[in-house]
């Protein structure tokens, strides 16, 4: 059995998620290294990318030092630079952009929209790795993009999940399969599965990032 190394704490409750789906499935050998949530934050707002590159690289090598056979970072806004860092690791990473389209392809799946804060909805990381496999990858009209991100940084990283904040991002997932003919909708936030807990919603599948991560590196590491 490898160890798994986790970079975690991108926030806490999914980080959380993230254990759970790996004790669950019988893995047990796991490390996780917890950085700040707020730091990486303030150096995406800036548009820092040389400093969340250093910032990430160090937390996986101290993974790769305390003994991790594999990585992955527990979080989906980090993926912006995940190639970046995984050249600067000396263990191998697993991408939750490449774990996600992977399974898009395998569901038949072309078109899907995309949640999760505004850096994931606005970056290219997911486009662009989706559309080597031919696959489409949209995020929300404007004003709910604006309206998600907010609620991602103001309450999903402090851990509130709000029944009315749910009902909100419902409405923006009917109004993407009304307006932007989305076949799924990739919760790509990884907080975002714990405030939407059900799989579908009006026959549109949510794709939960998280449980889709977990068992990419749970094969890569058996």
């Amino acid at each position: 059995m490898k160890t798994i190394g986790i970079v975690g704490g991108i926030g806490p409750e999914s980080t959380i998620d993230y254990y759970r789906l790996l004790i669950a499935a019988g893995h047990t050998q796991i490390i996780i290294n917890s950085v700040a949530v707020q730091g990486l934050v303030g150096m995406m707002t800036k548009g820092d990318t040389t400093g969340v590159v250093e910032y990430l690289s160090e937390a996986t090598n101290k993974l790769a030092r305390a003994g991790a056979d594999i990585a992955i970072i527990a979080a989906n806004t980090p993926h912006i630079v995940f190639d970046e860092v995984q050249g600067r690791t000396p263990i191998p990473m697993v991408s939750i952009v490449e774990a996600v389209a992977e399974h898009v392809q395998a569901a038949g799946m072309t078109k899907v929209g995309l949640l999760g804060t505004g850096f994931t909805m606005r970056g290219r990381f997911y486009p662009d790795v989706f559309a080597k496999r031919g696959l489409v990858v949209v995020p929300p009209a404007a004003a709910d993009l604006e309206y998600v991100h907010a609620k991602y940084l103001g309450e999903f990283l402090q851990n509130q999940f709000l029944p009315e904040t749910r009902e909100g991002v419902l409405h923006v997932i009917d109004r993407m399969k009304e307006e932007l003919g989305v076949q799924a909708v990739i919760l790509g936030g990884t907080e975002l599965p714990i405030l939407l807990r059900a799989g579908e919603h009006n026959g549109i599948p949510l794709l939960d990032t998280t449980k889709i991560h977990a068992d990419a590196v749970l094969k890569a590491a058996s």
